[in-house]
């Protein structure tokens, strides 16, 4: 019972700390069953920050717990030896670490556990007897048929895709997101694909196409990088980089999820690394992309190659020069032809499939049904 309201179910739902991807993910799923559910977030680092602020004060808990992130050397880069070290700490500590979250089970045990690529609740679900959902993009590289990579894409796939494996393979069921989606391989054919989520307030939106440049990068730009960018012609916003003083057309702005979504609206087109979750929600907006994987993130270079094969954006893998920035703005009009929001939204497909997976106890089947088409909310309408 929370504040007269009997909730139909208790759901436990983690994610890793890295980046804003998770999170986002998570806020969305919150938002669409929170009205009949009893959701309780647990975050560490980066979406710990962006969450715990958000829900301060509701009816929804977010609960820190101990994460794994990538190590960054001066230059902003990911720094590989690094994250190997943490990760091998971590992974010394993972039985520890689960005792820290298992009080939590037992004052109140959950229906469900939803899991984004985090460790700690699947391990602490599987020794209470609670079900356990994965729902992450991650897991792409165990369930998806990679072969259209490129070979050194394909090769790097099948030396991380074990690693993926490993976080937890005891789930009931495996639902991942992505804006691409390859098919499935047959000993994954009871896996589920959806597209991004998109969070509500970027579903209310009345898109439109505006003058200026986006840009969100993760604490790193080179010089050559803000060159590009100064001489482009056109107002350039930069997030991901901190508040800095103005530098001719570039203003630099700290991050706010409500100020950064209304310069996604109504943006030219969005320059970016390429994390899966914003890559989604610009392709919804139909928003024009030129991503620049991190250096020496796997993922990011994979998500580029898809990118690229729907034949919305382009992708830098060097320095972008001022030529070829021009060139990209300049075909923003095609390439923007070229896009389908409604293939870029997963929310519908996504919840159906969590609530198919909630104890038959818990829920009807025609309450499920009623929330997967009711709970999301309207989809964003061109001006």
């Amino acid at each position: 019972m929370d504040g007269g309201r009997t909730h139909v179910a208790s759901i436990f739902y983690s994610m890793a700390g890295e980046g804003r991807g998770h999170a986002t993910r998570a806020r969305t799923v919150v938002e669409a069953l929170r009205h009949r559910h009893k959701v309780t977030l647990f975050a560490s680092d980066c979406a710990y920050a962006m969450l715990a602020p958000i829900y301060k004060g509701t009816d929804i808990d977010v609960v820190s717990i101990p994460g794994l992130g990538f190590a960054y050397g001066r230059s902003g880069q990911v720094a590989l030896g690094g994250t190997l070290w943490a990760m091998a700490r971590f992974r010394l500590a993972l039985k520890q670490h689960v005792q820290t979250v298992l009080p939590v089970f037992e004052r109140t045990p959950p229906d469900l556990v939803v899991g984004d690529f985090e460790p700690l609740l699947p391990r602490a679900a599987r020794a209470c007897g609670v079900p356990f959902v994965s729902f992450d993009h991650q897991h792409y590289l165990v369930v998806g048929d990679l072969s259209e990579l490129p070979f050194r894409l394909r090769h790097q796939a099948a030396t991380i895709a074990p690693f993926v494996q490993a976080m937890y393979d005891w789930q009931v069921g495996t639902i991942v997101s992505s804006f691409y989606s390859p098919p499935l391989k047959p000993a994954y054919a009871d896996a589920t694909m959806v597209g991004p989520l998109i969070r509500p307030e970027i579903r209310r939106l009345c898109p439109r196409h505006g003058g200026h440049v986006l840009v969100y990068m993760r604490r790193f730009a080179s010089p050559q990088v803000l060159a590009a960018l100064a001489a482009c012609g056109r107002e350039v916003f930069v997030y991901g980089l901190g508040e800095q003083p103005r530098q001719g057309r570039l203003r630099f702005f700290a991050i706010d999820e409500r100020r950064f979504v209304e310069h996604l609206a109504t943006c030219h087109a969005l320059v970016s690394t390429a994390g899966n979750q914003l890559v989604g929600e610009a392709l919804y907006l139909r928003k024009p992309i030129l991503v620049m994987p991190e250096a020496r993130n796997f993922e990011q270079a994979v998500n580029a190659h898809f990118l690229e094969l729907t034949g919305a954006g382009w992708s830098e893998t060097g320095v972008v020069t001022p030529k070829r920035l021009r060139a990209f703005l300049d075909a923003a009009d095609v390439l923007r032809a070229r896009i389908r929001p409604e293939a870029a939204c997963g929310n519908d497909e996504a919840l159906a499939a969590l609530l198919g997976y909630l104890p038959r106890t818990s829920v009807s089947g025609a309450a499920r049904a009623g929330e997967a088409a009711a709970a999301l909310g309207p989809r964003a309408q061109w001006a």
